[in-house]
C-alpha cells in the first residue's frame, strides 16, 4: 500500500472526488447552518469551516438570521443537495421540521439538543450554571430589575436560557423580565430604546448575546444613560470587541476552540456508527479545558460534551444609581 501511495504522489494522482462520492456514498461536504448576524456566531462558523477543512472536508456556510421560517427553508434546500452532515447552532431548536432532514445526513447541534432528532450529536452549553451566575453577579450588586435580552424573534418557541432566567430571579428576589431582539447590533439598538425609554426601566440588562449588548451600548448612549452609572449591561459571548469597548463588557467566556474540537469529533463519532448518549461536563477556558474530544460512554455510545461557561467581570456593570 505504501508502494502504491508513493507512486501516485510521483506520478501527481489526485483522487476524483465525484468518483469517491459515488464508490463511498460520502462527498465529504458538511452545510453549517448559523444566524451570522450574530458576531460570536459568525465566528464560530469560521472556525468551524477550519477545523473541518482540516480533516479534509469541504464547508459550505448557510445563513438563517434567526428566523425559523429561514432555518427551515434552508434545511430543505439542504435536503435536496449531496451533503454529508449539518452543523448548526439553531434558532428554534424544538421545532418539528428538524425531523425532516434526511436520517442519512448525520446533524449535530451546537449550543441546544433538538428534540426533534433525538440522533443528533450536541455540544451543549450549561446554561443553567452561566445564567445562574449571571443574575447572581448582578443580585449581589444590588440590582432587583433585570431584563433579559433573547437573540430569538417573538414566534420561536422559549429557549431554556430564556426560562432558566425566570426561575433564577424567583430564588434571588430579582424581578426579571424577558424580551426579545434580532442578535445585531443596529436593530438591538432600535429594539431597546423604547426598554429604556420607559420611567420603569430595568437597572441592567443581561444580552444572551454581546451583539446585543453592543447595541444595548447604542441605545444607551443616544439616551445620555451612563454605563454602568445608570445602567449596566452584561454580555454572554466574550467576542473580540468586548475588551474595546468603553467601558470594558463583562461577559462570559466560552472555549470555542473546544467547542469547534467536540462538533467535529461528533462528526467523525457518527461516521464511525457511534450514537449520542450521556453527558461529559467541562469547564471553561479558565478550568484547562482544551480541545475536547467526544468520550465512549460505553457499548457503541458518545457522550455529548456540555460546556460551562466563565463569568469575566468588566466595567459594564455596577451598583445601580452609581454616580
Amino acid at each position: 500500500m505504501a508502494r502504491v501511495q508513493a507512486i501516485a504522489v510521483e506520478l501527481g494522482y489526485t483522487a476524483d472526488p465525484i468518483a469517491r462520492a459515488l464508490a463511498s456514498g460520502r462527498t465529504g461536504s458538511v452545510a453549517i447552518v448559523g444566524s451570522l448576524r450574530d458576531m460570536w456566531q459568525q465566528q464560530l462558523a469560521v472556525m468551524l469551516s477550519t477545523g473541518l477543512r482540516e480533516r479534509g472536508l469541504s464547508a459550505t456556510i448557510a445563513d438563517v438570521a434567526a428566523s425559523p421560517e429561514r432555518e427551515h427553508a434552508v434545511l430543505r434546500a439542504l435536503a435536496a443537495q449531496r451533503i454529508d452532515a449539518i452543523v448548526t447552532l439553531p434558532v428554534d431548536p424544538s421545532a418539528a421540521y428538524w425531523a425532516e432532514v434526511p436520517s442519512d445526513v448525520r446533524v449535530v447541534s451546537i449550543g441546544d439538543a433538538l428534540t426533534e432528532r433525538p440522533d443528533a450529536g450536541c455540544v451543549l452549553f450549561d446554561n443553567d450554571s452561566g445564567v445562574g451566575a449571571a443574575l447572581a453577579h448582578l443580585a449581589d450588586l444590588g440590582h432587583r430589575s433585570v431584563a433579559v435580552i433573547a437573540p430569538s424573534l417573538p414566534t420561536t418557541p422559549g429557549r431554556p436560557a430564556e426560562i432558566l432566567a425566570r426561575s433564577h430571579g424567583e430564588l434571588l428576589g430579582v424581578r426579571v423580565t424577558v424580551a426579545s431582539c434580532p442578535a445585531s447590533v443596529s436593530d438591538a439598538a432600535a429594539m431597546l430604546t423604547p426598554l429604556l425609554s420607559s420611567a420603569d426601566r430595568p437597572t441592567a440588562l443581561f444580552c444572551l448575546s454581546d451583539s446585543i449588548a453592543f447595541g444595548a451600548y447604542r441605545a444607551a448612549r443616544d439616551l445620555g444613560l451612563a454605563i454602568p452609572g445608570e445602567l449596566s449591561i452584561l454580555g454572554y459571548d466574550d467576542s473580540e470587541l468586548a475588551s474595546l469597548v468603553h467601558p470594558q463588557l463583562s461577559t462570559f467566556g466560552w472555549d470555542e476552540q473546544a467547542i469547534v474540537d467536540a462538533a467535529v469529533a461528533s462528526i467523525d463519532a457518527a461516521e464511525a456508527g457511534v450514537v449520542p448518549g450521556g453527558a461529559e461536563l467541562v469547564q471553561g477556558e479558565s478550568a484547562g479545558a482544551g480541545p475536547v474530544q467526544a468520550e465512549s460512554g460505553g457499548a457503541g455510545q458518545v457522550r455529548p460534551v456540555v460546556f460551562r461557561p466563565e463569568l469575566i467581570v468588566r466595567a459594564s456593570t455596577a451598583a445601580p444609581g452609581r454616580a
